[in-house]
């Protein structure tokens, strides 16, 4: 074995000592030398001296521990030299470290320089030593702890759908359980074995495994510089103050982690023993993890209340010790319930009982790529004639094994490999359409357009991102979820939220005075994705721009809000309908204040999905307003009802509505724009709601929002009026209103609603050509079909079956064929190809075959 250790210098230009290389010297796999440039900076002057009979590394450190120390107080020797080191002492600690004596006292007396004193004092060399030991293991559980956990999650047949929706895209998911999750399900990737049982101990994965990793990293990053460090501070090391206690507080922070992950890893095991067949072996499982669970307590209690810390970062060594063999009972109670079975005589006669049995047994479950690697792992290393297969198992989970490096590595070639990432993704909020959705999308883009332009609109189309200045403060308590354009050293930009503001500021920047417009166009909204709900949606515009009569443009806007959902025949449907001038008399009539008019308004405009309860609770602790201004609220927003009846009631003699300047006017409007809703035929559909506020602050008068009703995709449609905005923008006021549809939400009633499949193309013939090397012949009647306006394609083989199958699978409804005998003849064959139908037409001549396709179409 000797030969084969690896040599690690110490004290070279520019080198780094690592916690990797501590643990190799540490467990004696890898021999020391010094580098020749250290030695020549060795001090050959006479200095005082001052006799010292030890190290001053503390008793009851393992072997491993004290080796790791006297390496970690060689390095520092090294680097603390400025001519106070002489060469003895650092080379007694060599031929200790490099010899396999278990004696690790300097024996008699030696005289040390200063220097060399306050290194052996002030370096906390046996804390930094331990504390590497304990980076290079718990680094490498962190590694192998997960593959573990993958097994279980398989044995357990654990419900793992959860590991997905840790990641919500906001930017606020908890980054390590969202890397766990990942590698897990590169580990688990083509695994059948996982199943729909919802299991806490394997949904707490990510967030434990996360926390772990966190704090390692922490760990590592600590050990890592004070390995490479001096002493400093000269001649009383002051330098080297408070360096015990920052490593204990890290170290503490490992400690709770350490015992949160063998506990879980414990009652993982436990659950996966449940399963194991053998009843000896469960047995044999069971106890073994409860005794290294009650140890695990025991020394985590005796950890905490350890003062010292060098004997604080033993223990958590020993608590570290102890979970490994934790995870290693776990690996082993999941491998015997997924593909291990107990060896010796018993297990053979048992598996030689029945033959169908056997079968039976043969049948397991499908693992994960990662997992099945792992598991033949353990198989071709178990001796399987007698033994006591738990402990082989162990040995291989023990991370001075000989095994233990290469399971390490096979698994993180597995994680890194990570086929699952590799896989192109779509972000999160965003969706491809694939080209039957395309056809649906095409049809309603079309019915859409068409009603805007029966309306006189003409098309306006804008850039897809716009001044963030723009865009700011136009939204209210919504601007936070705008997406800004990362700063590129020039103007500050923002992806727009909607259409409106971008056509504001249009209407505003060109000076126009009147304008009646639709655009649909992409929007993008930094939201939590729901059912309904993306990042990037198309929106459906239309608005009206310039002074007319009262309330005409409102009614118009409305009613083509009613013709779009009619013609989309998404279903029974409402528009929810208020005034944002009666809103604010309402809260004036209540004692809200001025101020808090659009704050509190935004709180109101939860109500559909919120209970008014939830909604007071915000108006109060959130927002300021006393619970008896609150309860005000709550008894005018319950009102709704007919357009007609409701305004009514609210005009009665004595409402407190009439008293009050803001609402009169709002009613006096919208007893106007009720009566041509009604006088068209559309009041129906209305519904007057005093809870409807609509939050953005640039609305100053109705406002609406369509529903539709046994959909849960929330709102479909919004709008209202908004006089103020485009002034923001320009030197005049130009009054303004408009709606906008929201069609992804559209959509995905629609696609709900689909019945039938629906074709990807409009083609209507397909020119088959059966022979081989003929694109000619299929270019020259292809192109004859394209110049008279005919939807074709074409396709060139021998096979006639592909020719049939093409039709079929497209629903193209007619064929030209072309054969050999076609071919001979100058003539096609039409076929048709709707299922039925047996229509054929032959020996059709080329230059007339598509005057008689169209009078078939």
């Amino acid at each position: 074995m000797a030969a084969e250790r690896t040599t690690i210098t110490l004290g070279g230009k520019g080198s780094s000592f690592s916690s990797s290389s501590v643990y190799k010297i540490a467990s004696g796999v890898a021999t020391v030398r010094i580098d020749s440039s250290a030695i020549e900076r060795f001090s050959t002057k006479p200095l005082p001296l001052i006799k010292r009979t030890s190290f001053g590394i503390p008793q009851g450190l393992t072997t491993e521990e004290t080796r790791a120390s006297l390496a970690v107080l060689l390095n520092k020797l090294l680097l603390s030299n400025s001519g106070s080191v002489r060469s003895a002492l650092p080379v007694k600690i060599l031929e200790i470290l490099n010899s396999k004596v278990e004696t690790f006292e300097l024996g008699d007396e030696i005289e040390v320089t200063e220097g060399e004193n306050v290194v052996l004092e002030k370096s906390c060399a046996s804390l930094v030593g331990v504390c590497s030991v304990i980076d290079h293991k718990s680094t490498a559980l962190s590694q192998i702890v997960d593959s573990v956990a993958a097994l279980s999650c398989e044995a357990a047949k654990g419900d793992v759908s959860s590991f997905s929706s840790l990641d919500s895209g906001d930017g606020f998911g908890y980054k390590d359980a969202i890397g766990v999750a990942g590698d897990l399900k590169v580990l688990l990737n083509g695994s059948k074995a996982v199943g729909k049982v919802e299991v806490e101990e394997v949904s707490k994965i990510p967030r434990i495994h996360g926390k772990f990793r966190e704090v390692v990293r922490g760990v590592h990053s600590d050990a890592r510089v004070e390995l490479n460090s001096g002493v400093k501070g000269g001649k009383t090391g002051s330098g080297n103050s408070a360096v015990g206690e920052a490593l204990g507080t890290t170290l503490l922070g490992l400690c709770m982690s350490v015992k949160s992950l063998g506990e879980c890893s414990f009652l993982r095991g436990k659950l996966c023993v449940e399963s194991v067949g053998d009843e000896g072996l469960r047995k044999v499982l069971l106890e073994k993890s409860c005794v290294e669970y009650e140890k695990l307590k025991s020394g985590y209690k005796s950890a905490l209340v350890e003062e010292d810390q060098c004997r604080f970062a033993h223990k958590l060594n020993e608590c570290l010790g102890i979970v490994w063999r934790i995870v290693g009972l776990e690996a082993a109670a999941a491998f015997f319930v997924l593909g291990g079975d107990k060896s010796g005589d018993a297990a053979d006669k048992e598996e030689a009982k029945s033959d169908k049995k056997k079968k039976k047994n043969d049948k397991k479950a499908v693992l994960g790529k990662g997992t099945s690697v792992v598991i033949q792992f353990i198989k071709e290393r178990l001796v399987s004639d007698g033994g006591d297969q738990v402990e082989q198992i162990l040995s291989l989970y023990n991370p001075e094994s000989d095994c233990f490096d290469y399971l390490l590595s096979k698994v993180k070639e597995i994680v890194e490999s990570n086929e699952n990432r590799r896989l192109p993704k779509l972000p999160k909020g965003t969706r491809d359409f694939a080209k039957e959705q395309m056809i649906v999308r095409e049809k309603a883009f079309s019915i859409i357009q068409n009603v805007f332009k029966k309306h006189g609109a003409t098309a306006l189309d804008t850039p897809v991102f716009e001044l963030r200045e723009t865009l700011m403060g136009k939204y209210g308590e919504d601007s936070k979820l705008i997406y800004d354009i990362a700063d590129q050293g020039g103007e500050l930009c923002s992806l727009r939220y909607d259409l409106t503001v971008p056509f504001a500021r249009y209407v505003a920047m060109n000076g126009i005075a009147s304008f009646k417009r639709y655009q649909i166009a992409k929007v993008y909204r930094r939201d939590n994705p729901s059912k309904g709900r993306y990042r990037e949606f198309y929106q459906c515009d239309f608005d009206i721009a310039g002074l007319s009569e009262p309330m005409g443009p409102d009614f118009e806007v409305v009613k083509i809000l009613t013709e779009l959902l009619d013609k989309l025949e998404i279903g029974d449907y409402v528009v929810k309908l208020n005034h944002r001038k009666l809103l604010d008399g309402m809260l004036e009539i209540c004692g809200v204040p001025a101020e808090k008019f659009r704050t509190i308004c935004s709180s109101i405009d939860k109500l559909d999905k919120q209970t008014f309860e939830q909604v007071k609770k915000e108006m109060v602790e959130e927002k300021g307003l006393s619970p008896e201004i609150a309860d005000r609220i709550g008894g005018f927003v319950k009102e709704k009802g007919a357009p007609m009846e409701l305004l009514t009631k609210l005009r009665q003699e004595g409402s407190e509505f009439l008293a009050n300047s803001s609402s009169k006017e709002a009613l006096d409007e919208l007893s106007i724009m009720f009566e041509a809703l009604e006088r068209s035929k559309c009041s129906h559909r209305i519904v007057f709601d005093l809870s409807l506020a609509r939050g953005l602050d640039y609305y100053t008068g109705v406002i609406f929002e369509a529903v539709c009703i046994g959909a849960e995709v929330g709102s479909i449609a919004a709008g209202g009026r908004y006089d103020n905005l485009i002034g923001m923008f320009g030197s005049k006021q130009v009054p303004a209103v408009g709606m906008s549809l929201g069609i992804e939400r559209v959509f995905n009633i629609m696609e709900d609603q689909q019945k039938q499949a629906v074709r990807a193309t409009e083609t209507q013939v397909l020119v088959s050509v059966m022979e081989d090397n003929k694109l000619g012949e299929a270019a020259e009647l292809a192109s004859m079909l394209w110049e008279a306006d005919i939807n074709a394609e074409y396709l060139v083989t021998k096979r006639q079956t592909k020719h049939f199958d093409r039709a079929k699978s497209s629903g193209i409804p007619w064929m030209v064929v072309v054969g050999k005998n076609e071919l001979s003849g100058g003539v096609v064959t039409l076929k048709k190809v709707v299922e039925g139908s047996k229509e054929e037409v032959k020996d059709v001549p080329r230059d007339s075959f598509v005057a008689e396709l169209l009078k078939r179409l």
